[in-house]
C-alpha cells in the first residue's frame, strides 16, 4: 500500500496556525476524508523535555546565541518519537496527516542563527539529518502563514492579556523572530513552499478569508 501524506501549516507565532490546522481538518472530515491532526513539539509527552528547558531560557536567555544544531535536534528528536510511537503506521497504510509545524520550523527558528551566507549548507544539511538519518517522511505540501512581526506580537501580547513574562524564549526576541521570518521566507522560495498573506492594510485577514486561501491551495493533493 503506498505511503500517505502530510500537508504542513507552518508560520511564525500569533500566525493562526492552530486556528487553520483545525479548519482544515473539520473542512477534510465534512468531505469524507480521514485526517489525523499533529502538534509539534508534542509538549504532552516526554520527548519534548528538551524543548520546553530550551524555551524556558535553560540553555541561555537569547535564543540567538543557542547553537542551532543542537537545538535542531531537540526538536527533531520529539517529532522522531511522536512519528516512531504514534503514527508511523497510520502513515505507511495511506494516512492523511496534517501536522501544525514539522521539520520545516528547524528551517525556521534554527536556521535564522546562522549567517545567511550559511543558510543553504543548513537547509541541506536539516534535509539529510529529518529524513535521511531519522527517516521522517518528507511533507508534501508546506503551507507558510505569512504574519508581520508586529501585528503577531500584538496577537500574542492578546493571548496572554498583557502579560509579557508568559511568553518564551523565541516570542519574546522580536530581533530573532524578524531573522526568523526573514529565514522563512528564504525556505519557502528554495524548497518550494506556498505562502499566504496574513494581514492587509496593517491588519488581519479574516480566519475565513485565509481559510479558503489554505484550501484553494490543496486543491489536487487532498
Amino acid at each position: 500500500m503506498s505511503k500517505g501524506k502530510i500537508i504542513v501549516i507552518e508560520g511564525l507565532d500569533g500566525s493562526g496556525k492552530a486556528t487553520q490546522t483545525a479548519l482544515l481538518c473539520q473542512r477534510l472530515v465534512e468531505l469524507g476524508k480521514n485526517p489525523r491532526r499533529l502538534s509539534f513539539p508534542d509538549y504532552e509527552q516526554p520527548s519534548s523535555a528538551l524543548v520546553k528547558m530550551y524555551l524556558n531560557g535553560e540553555f541561555g536567555c537569547d535564543a540567538s546565541q543557542i547553537n542551532a544544531y543542537a537545538a535542531s535536534s531537540f526538536y527533531a528528536v520529539d517529532r522522531y518519537a511522536s512519528y516512531i510511537r504514534f503514527w508511523r503506521e497510520e502513515y505507511e497504510m495511506g494516512g492523511l496527516m496534517v501536522a501544525d509545524r514539522y521539520t520545516t520550523s528547524n528551517a525556521i527558528y534554527q536556521m535564522a542563527k546562522s549567517p545567511k551566507d550559511q543558510w543553504n549548507n543548513y537547509l541541506l544539511w536539516l534535509q539529510d539529518y529529518e529524513y535521511e538519518k531519522l527517516s521522517l517522511p518528507r511533507p508534501d505540501f508546506v503551507i507558510y502563514l505569512d504574519m508581520p512581526n508586529d501585528i503577531s506580537q500584538k496577537l500574542m501580547s492578546g493571548r496572554y492579556h498583557g502579560d509579557e513574562s508568559k511568553k518564551d524564549l523565541h516570542e519574546s526576541n522580536l530581533a530573532f523572530l524578524l531573522q526568523c521570518r526573514e529565514a522563512a521566507l528564504y525556505s519557502a522560495e528554495r524548497l518550494g513552499w506556498a505562502v499566504i498573506p496574513c494581514a492587509m492594510d496593517g491588519c488581519p485577514r479574516g480566519i475565513d478569508e485565509i481559510h479558503r486561501d489554505l484550501f484553494a491551495l490543496l486543491k489536487g493533493v487532498v
